[in-house]
This record gives C-alpha cells, sequence and structure tokens, in this order.
C-alpha cells in the first residue's frame, strides 16, 4: 500500500482535472545519499528549487513520487523516510516550492506491489486524490523506471542527468524521452514547448551529469 501525505486541503482545488509534474526525489529533488534515512543529511539538487518554482508558477501540480525499498528491506522505517520526506518538503517550502502530495512506495522489487515505480499505481493514486489529468502530465527523474511509469500512464517523461541519470541516458534517447541537466533544464523546456511537452517529434539534447549509487 502506498503511503500518501496530502499537503493541499481538497476544497481548494478546482474542479477540473490539471496538469502535474511528478518528480522522483532521490537524485532529482535531492542529492542522492544510499538509503537514506537521516533528514540532517537532506540537501536540495542544484537548480531544483529554481526548476520547481518555474513549473509552480506556470500552474503545474507539484507532487513527489518515491521508491523506498529500504523500508522493505530492513535499513530504515516508515516513519524514519516520512521525516526525510517532511525535511525535504520543509526545505522546498522555504524556498516558495508547495508540493501538493508526496506518495511514497515502502515495498521492494520481490514485493510485486502495483505502486513501486516502474509500475503506475503512486500516479493513479495521485490522481485520483488530487484530481489530475495524467494524459497532460509530465514525470521527470533519474531513473529508466520513473519515464516507465509516465509511459504506462501516457504522461511525458523527462530523464535528468543528476542522480543516477547518466546511466540511462542512452536508453532515455534510444526510446525517444527527453533528457535535461537539471530540474530547472526540463522546467525550461516545458515552458518552450507547452502545452505539448515533447513535441510532435520528441527531439532529444542530451545533457552530461555525473551517476550515483541507485537505492
Amino acid at each position: 500500500m502506498t503511503s500518501a501525505t496530502i499537503l493541499r486541503d481538497g476544497d481548494d482545488r478546482p474542479p477540473q482535472a490539471r496538469r502535474a509534474a511528478f518528480l522522483d526525489r532521490d537524485g532529482t529533488i535531492i542529492v542522492e545519499r544510499h538509503y537514506l534515512h537521516d533528514p540532517l543529511q537532506v540537501a536540495l539538487e542544484t537548480d531544483a528549487a529554481a526548476g520547481m518554482r518555474m513549473l509552480q508558477d506556470a500552474g503545474w501540480v507539484l507532487v513527489m513520487v518515491t521508491n523506498q525499498s529500504g523500508i522493505a528491506r530492513g535499513y530504515f522505517t516508515l516513519e524514519a523516510a516520512a521525516r526525510v520526506n517532511d525535511a525535504v518538503e520543509a526545505q522546498l517550502r522555504a524556498e516558495g516550492v508547495q508540493l501538493e502530495g508526496i506518495f511514497m512506495c515502502p515495498h521492494g522489487p520481490e514485493d510485486a506491489c502495483l505502486c513501486r515505480k516502474p509500475a503506475a499505481g503512486m500516479l493513479h493514486d495521485a490522481a485520483d486524490r488530487l484530481n489530475l489529468d495524467l494524459a497532460r502530465s509530465v514525470v521527470i527523474g533519474d531513473k529508466r523506471s520513473d519515464l516507465e511509469a509516465a509511459d504506462r500512464v501516457g504522461a511525458a517523461g523527462i530523464l535528468v542527468t543528476t542522480g543516477n541519470g547518466a546511466q540511462d541516458r542512452d536508453w532515455a534517447s534510444a526510446t525517444g524521452h527527453r533528457i535535461a541537466a537539471s530540474l530547472l533544464e526540463a522546467a525550461c523546456h516545458l515552458q518552450a514547448f507547452a502545452p505539448h511537452p515533447l513535441g510532435s517529434t520528441a527531439e532529444n539534447t542530451p545533457v552530461a551529469g555525473d551517476p550515483a549509487p541507485s537505492d
């Protein structure tokens, strides 16, 4: 079962379904730390807050979706992971960024759950709870699994080469997914190509990045 935190009152949301930017946590919003469980080690990725502010100002609903297999593996508790999420949300809020929801899968790869990316359970759950239009949305992350989740719901997918992104850039390029150096570059791309974030040809502009340990 997905762990979900809704950060905006449903009464404030408009009745029509909205477009969302689904954002991976580790290696995308924050610096990758192997099985991060200490909120004191949370650090925003370079330009992540700026990119998220740009998306927010353009009307995208910001939703964090994160696989946390360390819970299933016994490395840390659900409560410890939630404290890390709280620290991420607090640092973003201090930068003027408001997440509307945080969705976390606590399962491991062997659990065959419906929420662990590349499965799309967290995206569907968020869409139901937050009134989101998945077909008009985008998933941004540093792993192939983020883009595969996007493909499963008909959303756009952008690979950032922060975190582990450099490891999957060849696959992303071969499959027609956009590649960006950071969340800010991804946001600039979405601004430039709105309302069709991938354009008609899904032309890629690969940008170099540094790999990081996978979670």
